[in-house]
């Protein structure tokens, strides 16, 4: 019944430390079927090394096992919160990509500074400040998930349009429409932190992009009038 989803989500995840995104086991994928209304998810603590497409845990957006025996991933409260409010996600990634988690610790947006980020997002990818020890000491991972969707709602962005964010003192989340394309983000938030934080390295005083780059780099590829790659 859920062969399809727990396909995709293992291969997915497979892909995570073959981009250099995780070590260990410090990540986790997730693909949501909407119809069924349910998500697949990496099992807790299994290494990639070992993973295995029938290993992949299914849960309803309660964060409740509907299939597998595995115990599945920590971050799973977190993951159904966003798919329970954010309904066009189709798939999150979670990860401690070393350079994005060092922003994240440092409580850090990571500045817009070149035409790789405006490629992206036309902001500074968000920094979720600290949880408050009420949340943390409550239902951490599902306080996890507002802790996000309440950064969002402050700073008035979309989650559409901005599928990336750092949960301070935490870790990078990404999404998008599949599978595909969170993972596809995840490896695009650990380069630009990377160029990020070597670019202030060399110049601490370097000035944000300028905001004609900014739309033209952006519009070049997403807007109506997009120019870039082969089109449908």
């Amino acid at each position: 019944m859920y062969q399809d989803i727990k396909q995709a989500c293992f291969e997915a995840n497979m892909q995570l430390p073959k981009l250099g995104l995780v070590v260990f086991t410090f990540g986790n994928v997730s693909v949501v079927d909407r119809e069924k209304g349910v998500f697949a998810i990496k099992p807790s603590g299994v290494p990639y090394e070992s993973l295995q497409a029938d290993q992949i845990v299914i849960c309803d957006f309660d964060a409740k096992v509907m299939e597998g025996t595995f115990r599945p991933s920590s971050d799973t409260k977190t993951h159904a919160v966003l798919y329970k409010h954010w309904t066009e996600i189709g798939s999150i990634v979670h990860t401690h990509s070393t350079y994005a988690t060092s922003f994240a610790q440092a409580q850090m947006d990571i500045p817009i500074l070149g035409t790789t980020h405006a490629d992206h997002l036309t902001v500074d990818v968000p920094c979720a400040p600290p949880m408050s020890d009420e949340m943390i000491k409550g239902d951490y991972e599902y306080e996890t998930g507002f802790q996000i969707m309440n950064h969002f709602e402050k700073k008035g962005f979309s989650y559409k349009e901005v599928e990336m964010v750092l949960l301070g003192n935490h870790a990078p989340f990404t999404w998008g429409k599949n599978a595909e394309k969170a993972v596809y983000n995840a490896g695009v938030l650990e380069a630009v932190a990377q160029m990020a934080y070597l670019t202030c390295t060399l110049n601490p005083r370097v000035n944000r992009l300028k905001d004609t780059l900014i739309e033209k780099h952006y519009e070049r590829k997403h807007g109506k009038s997009a120019y870039y790659g082969q089109g449908c």
